[in-house]
């Protein structure tokens, strides 16, 4: 089992973080595109190979996100239509996500096995989670997860702060 970490700087433009495990190394490295269409993110190992890749689809009536791991799509996130609150859907070929995605705090589970489970940090500056991999296989799809989660979030924050303009 292991324990990392995703902090992410309040005020970073581009979308640029670390992921780092419990001895605060470097794991990970995710890189947003900044003023690019589509939107994406870019996850890349230490020695910065592109490990997973989260896209937005561009032209959809509802928001879209897709997430690659090592060239394959592994899910999709996809908004559905409310009237009152936002909802999203998250579909892949045996992962499912239990608890409050929304909030950052939830379980993994592939075929019904928890497989890593998330949490967000309080009172901390900047969006801070904890991801525990208990799969350690599933890694890679645990932080594009997050990673893509994180982005949805963010996505229908600035949608919803540009309508009430």
């Amino acid at each position: 089992m292991r324990q990392l970490y995703i902090k992410q700087k309040v005020f970073s433009l581009s979308g640029k973080f670390t992921v780092k495990d419990q001895e605060e190394k470097d794991r990970y490295y995710v890189e947003g595109s900044f003023m690019k269409v589509p939107k994406t993110f870019s996850i890349m190992n230490t020695s910065r190979d592109e490990v997973a890749l989260i896209t937005k689809k561009v032209f959809s009536f509802l928001p879209k996100f897709f997430v690659e791991v090592n060239g394959q799509e592994v899910l999709t996130i996809k908004k559905e239509f409310s009237f009152l609150k936002a909802r999203y859907s998250i579909d892949a070929a045996g992962i499912e996500v239990r608890g409050n995605w929304w909030d950052m705090n939830f379980q993994v589970l592939q075929h019904g096995k928890v497989v890593g489970e998330v949490d967000k940090k309080w009172f901390s500056w900047g969006d801070s989670y904890r991801v525990q991999v208990i799969d350690e296989e599933l890694e890679t799809m645990m932080i594009a997860l997050v990673v893509a989660i994180d982005c949805v979030k963010a996505d229908e924050s600035a949608a919803s702060s540009n309508a009430s303009f």
